[in-house]
């Protein structure tokens, strides 16, 4: 390696990261993250590579990395490495035994990413619903993660909002102590704001500014899914997509199908891929996808190869500009045209890795019998009889290569979906999440709370999965 590109203070979010890897045509990126996970001594430190596309590496190079480490005879070291990552600018040092120098460059955190910003956006038309005689109130949190410098440069400096729209916007090594996870357990602050009415629109980040959360006026909250789906069927009002076209939509496999519908309505091709952005990367190098999501509050387009959190606020910003109306209307607008896709994810946390292992074993042999299949399920009034069901697989359209195991799905004869899947970024313990859908078309159905309506589903997957008395608990750590 003979060069190194760091953001200033050590600090560049996650979607910069990929920016500036595309930009420069680097070789690659390390990215060290506890993305949505506690941080500090004792919490989470991730370590991420992207490739040279600016995405997360495929698992053939995670592995040919791993390979490879198995053979090192050598490396050089630069003994003098001493650098002031405040300072912008360029330093050359000499290489151990090497004729080659080594060169630091410390580059502005926002720049190259705000620059590429501009490209897709009309960010006059932001500016003026933040400015203008209309203006909308917003409320923006960075949960003290890497989000702050960015927020308040693009946001605020840039785009017009007031100074004192932005909260948690000074990056802690713990993210004072809090989850950085944008969703209604962690990100209470901005939740506590939005109730009181003062605010017309919210968002918040996680660690690494790849995910988001979009809440509306008294803390009207737009889940993953609607989102996707939301700005899917709006893509209109961003000028990138009208100059370029849209060519198709990709999706996580757990992510409700509410993108399926507006897909359908577009006469565009939906991929189902499994978790994990690596696999819509190789989907938009090839021409075939031009928005992607992830119902872990992760979109993002091909206008960079990973998920964009401050991305996604920008375009419901645009949204509400073209529109003019409120999230809240946006939203329920949107279930009148495609339907209410009711959507829940429980998460049981820090399980025994092995009891989680037989739990999901028996829980394949059960449903992937020939007996399981047709059977009906009957919770007080609703009859619910299996569709089909599998242990989810996926076949690269790109490559052509086969990831299997990537999740149990049950999928019921009115389109409910119940999904089982181990968590790939866990870390010591084990997280199994169960992930409910059920479709609603009559809008005179669609107030109903989303644990409700999913309470028989939900019904159904404990008593087959027996979760409960397997593990001891009484209930999920987390729902979103």
């Amino acid at each position: 390696i003979g060069r190194l590109v760091i953001g200033q203070n050590g600090i560049l979010s996650t979607p910069a990261v990929s920016c500036i890897i595309r930009k420069i045509k680097a070789a690659g990126g390390i990215i060290l993250t506890a993305s949505h996970c506690p941080g500090g001594p004792g919490g989470e430190f991730g370590v991420k590579f992207e490739v040279a596309n600016g995405g997360p590496a495929p698992d053939m190079v995670s592995d040919k990395i791993y390979q490879i480490s198995k053979t090192l005879e050598e490396y050089a070291i630069c003994p003098d490495l001493r650098v002031d990552l405040s300072r912008l600018g360029r330093q050359e040092f000499d290489l151990e035994n090497k004729f080659k120098p080594f060169r630091v460059e410390i580059v502005d955190s926002v720049d190259i990413y705000l620059n590429l910003l501009r490209s897709i956006f009309n960010f006059n038309a932001i500016r003026n619903l933040l400015t203008g005689p209309n203006q909308i109130k917003i409320r923006i949190d960075a949960m003290n993660g890497v989000m702050g410098p960015y927020v308040r440069r693009i946001l605020c400096d840039e785009l017009g909002a007031p100074a004192n729209s932005a909260i948690n916007c000074i990056p802690l090594e713990d993210f004072g102590g809090q989850p950085p996870d944008p969703n209604l357990t962690y990100a209470t602050a901005l939740l506590e704001a939005m109730k009181g009415g003062e605010y017309g629109f919210g968002a918040a980040f996680d660690a690494d500014g790849d995910r988001y959360m979009i809440l509306g006026q008294n803390g009207f909250f737009v889940n993953a899914s609607d989102s996707l789906a939301i700005i899917a069927a709006n893509l209109s009002c961003i000028p990138y997509f009208c100059q370029r076209g849209v060519r198709g939509f990709g999706r996580s496999m757990p992510t409700s199908t509410a993108l399926d519908k507006v897909a359908k309505v577009m006469k565009v091709p939906v991929y189902e891929t499994p978790a994990g952005w690596r696999y819509f990367s190789s989907l938009m190098d090839s021409g075939r996808c031009s928005l992607c999501g992830e119902e872990s509050f992760g979109t993002g387009s091909d206008h960079l190869r990973e998920k964009d959190g401050l991305w996604a606020v920008l375009v419901w910003l645009s949204i509400l500009a073209a529109r003019k109306q409120s999230v809240e209307e946006i939203v329920r607008d949107h279930w009148t045209k495609f339907g209410r896709h009711y959507y829940c994810r429980f998460d049981y946390e820090a399980l025994e890795p092995r009891t989680a292992y037989f739990i999901m074993r028996d829980l394949e042999a059960l449903i992937t019998d020939k007996s399981f299949r047709h059977q009906q399920f009957a919770v007080g009034s609703n009859i619910y009889s299996v569709e089909r069901t599998d242990s989810f697989e996926y076949i690269d359209p790109v490559d052509g290569t086969v990831t299997k195991r990537q999740g149990l799905r049950i999928i019921f004869s009115d389109a409910s979906r119940l999904i089982f899947r181990m968590s790939a970024s866990s870390h010591v313990r084990a997280t199994l999440r169960i992930y409910a859908e059920s479709y609603e078309k009559d809008p005179s159905q669609h107030n109903k709370e989303p644990q409700a309506v999913l309470s028989p589903l939900i019904a159904i997957a404990l008593k087959i999965s027996q979760i409960h008395e397997r593990t001891g608990r009484k209930g999920p750590t987390v729902i979103t």
